[in-house]
């Protein structure tokens, strides 16, 4: 805040005050000029009569000392503009310090299942149960309550992983992220074999998923050219790369879909997924909660069979 800014602040509440003060002090009393009852000629059920009376002492005072308060409190927790207060509040700091004993009480409850293997933690079903919440606070925007994924974001209930489904990898999706670029091919393909190359291509890839089924003469052409460009990623089967996030063409998942258009847009112009790293966003406790629960509907019949784990 500049510092006309903070005075005006400051000017505005002491001019509040203060025509508070005053207007109390000015109609405190009867002031000479003031009418008399009988002089105001207004008369209600016949003894009623209008009058300019001033509050009772007890409640004028009682505005008095608000004022004192207001007063009192402005100067304690900052109220001035810039000025930090007497008190040295802050909504910053009280903030902070209920993050830290919220926090506290967090680490108490996650502390039993520290430094657990995902799968061991998908066997409990309390760790599960608490995994359950925290995907649904913080995983099911983009994966959907019922954790099946949507256009681009993956289905977790499912045996497919692009970048690995064991539980090390499953954990390290979660807790450090991960940035799947499908480069544009369409340019370079079409320098290569003309404005037809990208279907070309589209062919091929479905003809992987039908190892059985003779290439016809675009999935041919197709083949020569996912050889010179493709293969480094998804390999000459076309089952991919978990290293690399490169999904297995040959089944019929498809993250942004199986159709023609959709397999031609993912070549022509590329995908760019990206799992944001949950580390930072939840402690190392709770990612390991979170990725258990997806563990654990991916493996349903390992839910519930181990015991609790002891506290560490």
């Amino acid at each position: 805040m500049s510092n006309a800014w903070n005075l005006f602040v400051i000017a505005l509440i002491a001019f509040n005050l203060l025509g508070c003060a005053w207007l109390l002090w000015w109609t405190a009393k009867r002031r000479p000029g003031d009418p008399k009852p009988e002089d105001t000629s207004h008369y209600w059920d016949g003894d009623i009569t209008e009058y300019n009376k001033p509050m009772p002492r007890w409640w004028i005072n009682g505005f008095f000392i608000a004022i004192v308060f207001a007063i009192g409190y402005l100067f304690w927790f900052g109220g001035l503009g810039t000025f930090p207060g007497l008190g040295h509040w802050s909504s910053k700091g009280e903030y902070a310090q209920q993050k830290a004993a919220y926090d506290a009480t967090l680490e108490a409850t996650f502390a039993p299942f520290k430094g657990q293997s995902i799968d061991v933690l998908a066997g409990n079903p309390e760790a599960v149960k608490l995994g359950r919440s925290i995907f649904n606070n913080t995983c099911a925007t983009c994966h959907g309550s019922s954790a099946k994924g949507a256009i681009g974001y993956p289905n977790l209930t499912d045996q497919e992983w692009k970048w690995g489904g064991s539980p090390d990898q499953v954990l390290q999706s979660v807790l450090d992220g991960r940035d799947g670029v499908m480069p544009s091919w369409g340019p370079v393909l079409t320098g290569m074999d003309g404005e037809n190359a990208v279907d070309y291509v589209v062919a091929y890839v479905h003809a992987l998923g039908q190892p059985d089924k003779p290439l016809d003469f675009m999935a041919v052409k197709g083949k020569a050219l996912y050889e010179g460009v493709c293969v480094a990623c998804h390999g000459p089967d076309g089952k991919g790369n978990q290293q690399l996030g490169a999904p297995d063409l040959t089944d019929s998942v498809w993250l942004y879909g199986g159709s023609n258009a959709a397999i031609h847009e993912s070549i022509a112009n590329g995908r760019h997924g990206v799992m944001p790293a949950h580390r930072p966003i939840l402690g190392e406790t709770r990612s390991r909660l979170a990725a258990a629960y997806v563990w654990s509907l991916s493996h349903p019949g390992n839910a519930g069979k181990m015991a609790a784990p002891a506290t560490k």
